[in-house]
C-alpha cells in the first residue's frame, strides 16, 4: 500500500508539473517596444554590398560644398565602403577600374583598397583630368536644360566618373539624345541630376593629374 501510494503521489506531481507548463502567462508590454494588432515587424537583409564586415557610411549633411558632393558620390557608388570591390571589378568607394587607377598614378591595388587617403585623392585627381576634359562642354552647356535637367559643372564631372568623358560629350552634342547607362542602368542623366550645383571650383582642370603617394 506504501508503494501504490507513493506511486500515485508521485505521478499526480508530475501531471501537476507538465500541466503547468501549457498554463497562460499574462501578457506583458515592454514600454517602447510594442506591437499594435496590425503591425508586423520588418527585418532587412543585407544585399551584396553589406554584411558584418562591410559597414556603410551616414552621409552628413554639408550642402553643397566638395566635401558633400565627394561623399554623396562615395554613398552612390558603393554605400561607402572602403574594400567594396563590384562584380565588373570598379574598386573602394568610388569605383575605380584599373585603366583609371593606372592614370592617376596607382598601381597597387591591394593597398589602395586599404587606403581612405589615397582613393580621395585618385577621386580629386580624375576630376582635374575630367574637368580638362570637359572644359569646352563645361563653358558651353552650364546654365542649359536638357531632358529637363539643368547642366551644372559638378553634374558633368560626376557623369564622368560614371562614363568617362567621351559619354558625356556625345550626351550634351546630341542634346540627350546619345545617352549612357552603366553595367547597373544607372544613366549619365541621373548623375548630372543628382549631382547637380555642387562646389567642385577648388579643382583645376589638369590633364596630367597625379595622385602624390608621399
Amino acid at each position: 500500500m506504501i508503494k501504490k501510494g507513493s506511486y500515485i503521489l508521485g505521478l499526480t506531481l508530475l501531471v501537476s508539473v507538465v500541466s503547468s507548463g501549457f498554463i497562460s502567462l499574462e501578457e506583458k508590454k515592454v514600454k517602447g517596444f510594442h506591437l499594435a494588432d496590425n503591425e508586423v515587424i520588418k527585418y532587412h537583409v543585407a544585399n551584396e554590398y553589406e554584411n558584418e564586415e562591410k559597414v556603410a557610411v551616414v552621409v552628413p549633411h554639408v550642402g553643397k560644398s566638395f566635401i558633400g558632393f565627394a561623399q554623396k558620390m562615395a554613398y552612390k557608388e558603393s554605400r561607402g565602403i572602403l574594400h567594396l570591390v563590384n562584380p565588373y571589378g570598379y574598386m573602394g568607394k568610388y569605383q575605380f577600374g584599373k585603366s583609371a587607377l593606372r592614370t592617376v598614378g596607382i598601381y597597387d591595388y591591394q593597398e589602395f583598397l586599404r587606403n581612405a587617403e589615397w582613393q580621395d585623392k585618385a577621386f580629386e585627381a580624375l576630376i582635374a583630368r575630367n574637368k580638362w576634359e570637359l572644359r569646352k562642354e563645361i563653358a558651353k552647356f552650364s546654365g542649359k536644360v536638357i531632358n529637363g535637367v539643368e547642366i551644372t559643372e559638378s553634374g558633368l564631372v560626376a557623369a564622368a566618373h560614371l562614363g568617362g568623358a567621351g559619354s558625356v560629350k556625345k550626351y550634351l552634342r546630341s542634346n540627350g539624345k546619345n545617352g549612357f547607362k552603366d553595367g547597373f542602368g544607372t544613366s549619365l542623366s541621373s548623375y548630372i541630376r543628382k549631382f547637380a550645383g555642387y562646389d567642385t571650383s577648388h579643382i583645376k582642370a589638369d590633364l596630367y593629374a597625379k595622385v602624390n603617394l608621399e
